[in-house]
């Protein structure tokens, strides 16, 4: 009972070794993300559309809850660029910002997620995630930083600007030209090279004045908050709202009330499809974050109570008054330099949000808008890959041609269409690529009982064994394929008396594949061909034999190709015994007779 219980409370784990030494790190860690988060969440509920301080109630709650229930030690959870451009996306086509109704549905969207992503971890389905292929991820986040990195220039130039996709959002930029504000545009490109800087130069220039690795990366991380402490002081000494620079404004101080989202069947129904859209991106970007920080310590995750982790942290985080979250990559990272041990680190990280939010926030009413979309842009951009879509079409131009429309897609006509379009890519590659599976037909290497493609070695073939490798699972969407491929090359060499199927790399044979086999079986048998299998593994044989295809298979199951060879065509293995290949004294490589 505890060891199930322990499985959906991964707390129960981690906390039964948790001592000072842990508690240690994990404050140090929780001191660092804090500083980073509190002006990322600000600025990442800006991009939502959501008032600033809900940035805030999202990054509390939500990590107490991964530390319950997540099982990466250093994945740290709260507000995302990507899901806040998503639920910008979503919440804007059915309220106005700054309005009850859209803060509600952003309210109601996380909690819709949350209900989805435990559901899903309740059954078992992280191997969702596999769905979604890594170019097209890749892709999809590169279009979704270009357009935030976009969206927010307006705020740079101090403009009013309206849009989804990347040309409308320029084309309104374009027209409100005119009206930019130059004090707004100091102010934001001021603080957008100065937070470069500090992201690519300010460390290494710490180190070289003598300061430690860990002070240097503190004072680091702490760019950001230097950013908005000196503009929002310029900004109230010399009130520079009164020139036309947006501020923040007045931020409610203390927490917000624990209490559910109002219940709207229509609304819910609405906001469905985008809360599952959020949930599948959400999803992988965290799992594949937490994969990573726990592969350098040779730690593992469960994809299955990651679903529930973050399921509870959406889950909470509507309860709060936040909206939707996922693991961040930048924070994750400083959280597992930081020297993060246990999901704890979150909890204190929560506590120091939670301070902040109580007795900060009315420190920041003269904070620039401008700074934030500075410290967005800045974050952002570091996930714009355009490196990797020359990678991918060097590797693979199926590969780069999913990518590239993903691209395509999310910047012309937006996220949600982006990554549906991902998705179905994913898939589509997938099928065609399953449905298309590797033949090989091979020949024993001189010498060995090894069997190779006869295409890329020096093999021993017979006239009358047809030898055929499938390098892939048999399944409704390739069984018609290997159908045709056998009569294709019985049809070319009539002197074939036998085939056999070599089967190392099949793991499943469904049903449809099964009536493939029969039907292939019986039409070989008219043509006078017998028809065997080698190599066969075991669970795959053991559902063949819940079958009556073995009792009406023409020919045997060997346990291996050379013990097929060997039984069907002795003269061909009798050859390949005497043509035994020499070594060479230049090369490690064996050399032998072109057959």
């Amino acid at each position: 009972m505890t060891q199930r219980l322990a499985r959906y409370l991964p707390v129960l784990v981690w906390g039964k070794q948790y001592d000072r030494e842990t508690a240690t790190s994990d404050l140090v860690a929780a001191v660092i993300v804090t500083i980073m988060l509190i002006p990322q969440s600000l600025a990442y509920a800006l991009l939502a559309g959501l008032p600033p301080e809900v940035g805030l109630y999202a990054s509390i709650l939500p990590l107490v809850a991964y530390a319950i229930f997540g099982t990466s030690r250093a994945l740290a959870v709260g507000p995302v660029a990507v899901v806040s451009l998503m639920t910008a996306s979503a919440v804007g086509e059915l309220a106005e910002q700054g309005t009850p109704e859209y803060l509600g549905a952003a309210i109601i969207l996380a909690f819709l997620s949350g209900l989805m992503l435990i559901t899903m971890g309740v059954f078992r389905l992280g191997f969702l995630a596999n769905l979604l292929s890594h170019p097209v991820i890749s892709g999809f986040i590169t279009a979704s930083g270009l357009l935030i990195a976009s969206s927010q220039l307006k705020h740079i130039l101090g403009v009013p600007a309206e849009g989804h996709t990347l040309y409308e959002i320029l084309l309104s930029i374009t027209e409100h030209l005119p009206d930019v504000n130059w004090v707004t545009i100091a102010i934001g490109v001021t603080a957008t090279g100065f937070l470069f800087w500090v992201r690519k130069g300010l460390k290494r220039l710490l180190l070289r004045l003598g300061l430690s690795a860990f002070s240097a990366d503190i004072i680091t991380k702490a760019g950001p908050v230097a950013a908005v402490g000196v503009t929002t002081g310029l900004t109230a000494a010399f009130d520079l709202a009164s020139k036309g620079v947006k501020i923040v404004g007045d931020i409610p101080t203390g927490l917000p009330m624990p209490q559910m989202p109002d219940f709207d069947s229509a609304l819910w129904l609405e906001l469905a499809g985008p809360a599952l859209l959020i949930s599948v991106v959400g999803f992988v970007e965290s799992v594949s974050v937490a994969q990573t920080l726990a592969a350098k310590k040779r730690q593992r995750i469960d994809p299955d109570q990651e679903l529930i982790g973050l399921g509870a942290s959406n889950a909470v985080s509507a309860v709060s008054g936040g909206y939707p979250v996922t693991g961040g990559f930048a924070r994750s990272v400083v959280n597992f330099d930081a020297g993060a041990a246990t999901p704890a680190a979150g909890a204190f990280t929560a506590v120091g949000i939670a301070i902040a939010t109580v007795f900060l926030t009315p420190l920041l009413t003269f904070l620039p808008q401008a700074t934030l979309a500075a410290t967005i842009i800045v974050a952002v951009l570091s996930l714009v890959d355009l490196p990797a879509i020359r990678r991918t079409y060097q590797y693979s131009k199926s590969d780069f041609a999913a990518m590239t429309a993903t691209i395509v897609i999310t910047l012309l006509f937006g996220v949600e269409p982006g990554i549906v379009a991902g998705v179905t890519l994913s898939i589509a590659l997938y099928l065609y690529r399953s449905s298309r599976p590797h033949m090989a037909i091979v020949g024993i290497v001189p010498g060995t009982e090894h069997f190779r493609n006869i295409d890329r070695h020096k093999v021993v073939t017979g006239t009358t064994v047809l030898s055929l490798r499938v390098d892939e699972s048999l399944f409704f969407a390739n069984s018609r394929f290997l159908e045709d491929r056998i009569y294709e090359l019985v049809a070319l060499k009539p002197e074939i008396r036998h085939v056999v199927l070599m089967c190392p790399a099949v793991n499943e044979i469904d049903a449809s594949a099964l009536e493939s086999l029969e039907e292939i079986n019986h039409r070989l048998s008219d043509s006078g061909v017998s028809f065997n299998l080698s190599e066969v593994k075991g669970p795959v044989m053991d559902r063949l034999k819940r079958t009556d295809f073995l009792d009406h298979l023409t020919g045997k199951v060997y346990l291996s190709q050379y013990d097929a060879l060997c039984s069907l065509d002795p003269e061909t293995a009798h050859i390949s015994e005497a043509r035994t290949p020499k070594k060479t004294a230049s090369s490690d490589m064996w050399s032998g007779p072109e057959i």
